[in-house]
């Protein structure tokens, strides 16, 4: 699959985000967005001590990475939410035997249904006063005892060049959301761990983490029952 060209890039990048994804839909899973097969794996291992769980559920799915990791995973056929059209039709090709489901994360039509749920990638697309409805609505889903599993790379530090590039990418997102609409919200450096935490304890969770040797540590909120 080739992957998308810099014209089709900028265009997205100028759209709202559900019609930038899309757009980019057909070419996504050639783009260094997807989330890398090493990450779920590394996700895979470390949910083994937490387990095990029945069914699962993938917020903001996209083409559906996620899915892979929850039929590994999982006793029954995922669940995948994602308010793109185009990316979840990528997603059912990709696995048919998935349940999907068309909504906005922040208002979750789910209850108490899932005693696992998943997401990757997907913070930068809230901001920190959106996280409090997308916490809640993640709790809501959760059956007593279920858990919230959140892999998150090892930050870089200042003297890491990652690190001034992702400064200078959220930079340039809020000079590009200040001066044209729609707004495109994707920003790395708005959700810092401690500030997760308080959202997820706010929310209901009693939160802990398991380490992800090489990648980074994969916290697990999880709902009491």
């Amino acid at each position: 699959m080739e992957g998308p060209t810099l014209k089709e890039l900028a265009v997205q990048a100028l759209s709202s985000v559900e019609h930038g994804y899309d757009l980019l839909a057909p070419k996504f899973d050639a783009t260094p967005f997807r989330t890398p097969d090493w990450m779920l794996a590394a996700t895979i291992t470390a949910l083994r001590e937490h387990g095990p769980f029945e069914r699962g559920l993938d917020v903001c799915t996209g083409t559906g990475a996620g899915l892979e990791l929850l039929k590994e995973a999982t006793s029954e056929p995922p669940t995948g939410v994602d308010f793109s059209a185009g990316m979840l039709e990528q997603a059912g090709a990709a696995h048919p035997g998935a349940d999907l489901v068309r909504a906005d994360a922040r208002a979750l039509p789910f209850e108490a249904a899932y005693d696992l749920v998943v997401s990757f990638g997907a913070l930068g697309h809230f901001l920190p006063e959106e996280r409090p409805p997308l916490f809640d609505g993640i709790f809501r889903a959760l059956r007593p005892g279920g858990v919230f599993a959140l892999p998150v790379s090892r930050a870089p530090g200042p003297t890491h060049p990652a690190y001034w590039l992702l400064t200078g990418f959220d930079l340039a997102m809020r000079v590009r959301n200040a001066v044209w609409r729609p707004k495109f919200v994707m920003y790395y450096r708005t959700h810092p761990r401690p500030a997760l935490f308080a959202d997820l304890t706010d929310a209901g969770f009693v939160v802990e983490t398991t380490p992800m040797p090489g990648v980074g540590e994969l916290i697990v909120a999880r709902k009491a029952g």
